[in-house]
């Protein structure tokens, strides 16, 4: 019986695949490649620019930064720029990826009142978010795959994404979390006069250490309702699903395990059934982290191969490795390699893009992007 729940999950997964993502591999063959920046400038594991961070709550406060859409006030994030320069002076995490997406679009146009991006400038947006809607999630038989009808609460307009550029070849990672609409439903308190905002964090995995991501927007409204996130269809234009090269891609891989063990105490606890039956956060794991000590040093400088944008690529435990009690939290994609080169773990969409990273070698992604950029990570 168990056997047949599991492979009904998979297969139920591989439905809603078929409905919302083109089969198909990525297209470069290149070798991955992430040139140093000459540079005495780093970045550290942790927003330099939190106003505070609740590590226990799972909660960060930010700045928040004044925006327009049409006459309409929009308040926003800074997280991530693919300026080094513009990440040190801003105290946000830096990925040069992001200039990957430039001239899709993932990136919308923007212009600037102000001398520079500041907390007293004003970035006249071209796009924007729908916060009236409702989050709706109805999970399945065993909670996840939801079934129909789940979709994300708030919505992008045709224009929105949460990157933009001014047109001068930097991205930032801007996202809208409130307008004459509504507030995100990240957002726990926001304070205009005070020019701040705390927002829920998601808990995950990296390397063995605990992870604490801002979860903003989602490609596809189904992931969008499970991540509590904006959906934001326009980031699918990001490149590159099933890549990560530093040369062509604007995103990086992030693993979700769809059928870890249950039990809110439980410590081995992990994933995306878990996660919709309201135990806890599915604990994701992610492909690499910002910190960056040397920009010259690609070996001391993860910031170089990070995005924000995440290349939704998920797996499942079959059902021999249940059945023989292999089936524990992972808490690395080296993990979770081991054990898909073992035979215990299976794409949960078999049909994706291959991702062509060595240490992720025959891992499928899902074909969605989600924008979560790390607000701490443990040293």
């Amino acid at each position: 019986m168990r056997s047949r729940v599991v492979s009904a999950a998979i297969a139920m997964i591989a439905l809603l695949v078929l409905i919302l993502v083109p089969a198909g591999g990525a297209s470069a063959t290149t070798p991955l490649n992430c040139p140093p920046v000459q540079s005495n400038l780093s970045i550290p594991n942790q927003l330099e620019s939190a106003i505070s961070l609740d590590k226990v709550n799972h909660t960060v406060t930010l700045p928040i930064y004044k925006g327009d859409w049409q006459g309409n006030r929009v308040w926003f994030v800074l997280t991530d720029t693919s300026s080094l320069t513009e990440a040190s002076r801003l105290g946000i995490n830096w990925s040069p990826k992001l200039a990957n997406a430039l001239g899709t679009a993932a990136v919308q146009d923007a212009t600037l009142s102000g001398q520079q991006l500041s907390r007293t400038s004003v970035v006249h947006f071209s796009g924007t978010v729908d916060f009236s809607g409702q989050r709706v999630v109805i999970p399945g038989p065993t909670y996840f795959p939801v079934l129909p009808g789940t979709h994300a609460g708030p919505v992008g307009d045709a224009n929105y994404s949460p990157l933009f550029s001014f047109g001068n070849g930097v991205v930032y990672n801007g996202a809208q979390i409130a307008n004459d609409s509504g507030v995100h439903p990240k957002v726990l308190s926001l304070d205009k006069a005070q020019r701040e905002a705390t927002l829920r964090l998601t808990e995950g995995r990296y390397l063995g250490r605990e992870v604490l991501y801002l979860s903003t927007d989602a490609s596809d409204t189904v992931v969008g309702a499970l991540e509590n996130a904006t959906f934001a269809p326009n980031l699918a234009a990001a490149p590159e699903r099933g890549s990560d090269f530093c040369s062509q891609s604007a995103s990086e891989a992030i693993i979700p395990i769809v059928n870890g063990q249950l039990g809110v105490n439980n410590p081995e606890r992990q994933g995306l059934q878990s996660a919709v039956a309201g135990e806890g956060d599915p604990l994701n794991i992610i492909r690499e982290e910002p910190e960056c000590s040397d920009p010259s040093n690609p070996d001391v400088c993860s910031a170089l191969q990070y995005s924000p944008l995440w290349d939704v690529t998920p797996v499942a435990w079959t059902q021999a490795a249940i059945d023989a009690g292999d089936r524990v939290r992972l808490n690395s994609h080296q993990e979770v390699e081991q054990r898909f080169q073992e035979g215990e773990l299976v794409n949960a969409n078999p049909t994706g893009p291959e991702q062509m990273d060595p240490e992720i070698q025959g891992l499928r992604a899902l074909g969605v992007v989600v924008n979560c950029p790390p607000m701490f990570v443990a040293p």
